[in-house]
């Protein structure tokens, strides 16, 4: 078993204990997506879950604070942006690309990017028709 296969089984575990689609299930799923595309933090997450202080619950509580200091009215929104960058510093996991070999993805990455957006043209829907 994959160090990512582990750290998205130990979040499973989590939240099979809380309600499905629940906040601290939805904090589950964010972390999934980060240990899916990043092998490293995949490591540092499965070690962190191992501790009661750094569930899922405990990580979800951080955004709820978050998102309660910048409430507006009755109103409390957090961006799945700021919702990671709030995980990452809770389980103090790395910027994306910090990581060892992680870098030269994303300059390939980039590079890709590059060449895509020069081959997208703008489309004359009218020529369709």
């Amino acid at each position: 078993m994959s160090i990512v296969e582990k750290a998205i089984a130990a979040i499973e575990a989590q939240q099979e204990k809380v309600k499905a689609r629940s906040a601290a299930w939805i904090v589950g799923e964010q972390l999934k997506d980060i240990c899916r595309r990043e092998p490293h933090s995949a490591e540092l997450i499965e070690q962190d879950l191992q501790v009661k202080e750094m569930s899922i619950t405990e990580a979800e509580k951080k955004i709820k604070a978050f998102a309660d200091r910048n409430k507006t009215g009755n109103f409390a929104c957090v961006t799945p942006v700021e919702a990671e960058k709030i995980l990452r510093e809770f389980y103090g996991l790395p910027e994306p690309f910090e990581d060892g070999g992680a870098a030269d993805r994303g300059e390939e990455s980039q590079e890709d990017e590059r060449k895509n957006s020069a081959a997208r043209k703008v489309i004359d829907l009218d020529a369709f028709l």
